[in-house]
């Protein structure tokens, strides 16, 4: 004879389950340390100060 299941059981299981596959899909989408940010930081701010110091000049005196 079959086991008998309690499908309110076995939905709140599998929501679980996909709750917690979306949750892994979103750490490796968004999930960076603290640290990894501040980086991406600097290097966008040295990057724009770099390209800040080799601007020529408009014009204005010839």
């Amino acid at each position: 004879m079959a086991d008998v299941i309690n499908l309110k059981r076995f939905k709140k299981r599998s929501e679980r389950e996909q709750s917690a596959k979306q949750a892994e899909t979103n750490r490796a989408r968004f999930g960076r340390t603290k640290a990894e940010r501040a980086q991406d930081e600097r290097r966008k701010e040295h990057a724009g100060n770099f390209l800040d110091q080799h601007k020529l000049d408009d014009g204005g005196a010839s």
